[in-house]
């Protein structure tokens, strides 16, 4: 069975955004100028979390890793729609569309949990300051971190376990521009009901819990400000409102294609953009333009690099 899975389809064809050339080479220029905006957006993030020492507390350190994951994220799937836009060649291999759906996974899987780390992060120190290096304690970091890489794994590995028995004999067109399960799903030569079902159980299910919890925890954040401070609450509201910009723009096309996964109209396609292409800019802007630190470290690390290429 393993190899007729294998060998029955060989590659898969995407169908893409949209077949007309005009508005492809609309979003061969979109993706081209945001891929660009990302990976220089997140990788100065990184760099400056990493190499600043000013910035060696949790919520940076939960930061430059949301922005690694947003960078890989990108990475996964805008390159490869460039590429099809650019060439025409819009295919890709059996074994290149099951690592690109398990890698998916993974990093979605671990946004979450680092999502749900910066909700508490923001718990513990508006509203516990006092306690705040003592419960945010640096080795209670790398555990989140490492907690998140293993939820993430465990979470594709689940997904993937549900279509390892299917075979695929015939339709190899997937209506989208990058691999995912409900499309994956859908060209499978056996009746895949049951199947749905567990796809959208295992990843819906998590993506509307996980998104009401983190909405929860801010309005607890809110309340606790305003019962015990009410001068304080426009600031914690205008903190915590780009906060909850970034889970609605995560969780929003997330909940949508697990719980609607096999809609008529393909409406996920163009949502998926926001994940790929709107979220992983949002990111960086709403995190370190709005923090005077971040933008302080990260004119230092600018003026730093300046001074060692004169030095050189």
């Amino acid at each position: 069975m393993n190899e007729t899975y294998y060998t029955e389809v060989a590659e898969f064809v995407f169908l893409g955004l949209s077949t007309s050339r005009p508005i492809q080479h609309f979003f061969l220029a979109f993706s081209m100028v945001f891929y660009v905006a990302i990976v220089l957006g997140n990788t100065l993030v990184v760099l400056t979390v990493a190499f600043d020492p000013h910035l060696h507390f949790p919520m940076y350190f939960i930061l430059g890793n949301l922005s690694f994951i947003d960078l890989c994220l990108s990475t996964l799937t805008v390159p490869k729609m460039i590429s099809d836009l650019s060439s025409g060649h819009n295919t890709i291999s059996f074994q290149g569309c099951v690592f690109q759906i398990f890698v998916l996974h993974v990093l979605g899987g671990s946004e979450m949990v680092l999502l749900i780390a910066m909700a508490w992060d923001r718990y513990v120190a508006i509203c516990k300051p006092l306690h705040y290096l003592t419960i945010m304690r640096p080795r209670k970091c790398l555990l989140l971190l490492s907690g998140a890489w293993v939820i993430g794994f465990l979470h594709s590995v689940a997904q993937l376990a549900f279509v390892a028995h299917l075979s695929f004999c015939g339709p190899n067109k997937i209506d989208s521009f990058y691999c995912d399960l409900p499309r994956f799903i859908e060209l499978a030569c056996k009746d895949t009901n049951r199947m749905e079902f567990m796809v959208a159980a295992n990843s819906g299910i998590i993506s509307i819990g996980t998104f009401f919890l983190l909405i929860v925890s801010y309005i607890v954040i809110l309340f606790t400000v305003w019962k015990h401070s009410s001068g304080d609450i426009s600031k914690a509201f205008s903190t915590l409102s780009a906060h909850i910009s970034v889970v609605v723009l995560f969780f929003g096309p997330c909940i949508f294609v697990y719980m609607w996964s096999f809609p008529t109209v393909p409406v996920d396609k163009f949502l998926a953009i926001l994940d790929f292409m709107i979220t992983p800019i949002l990111n960086p802007a709403i995190y370190t333009l709005r923090n005077k630190d971040m933008k302080v470290a990260m004119k230092r690390l600018s003026d730093q690099f300046l001074h060692f290429r004169k030095m050189s």
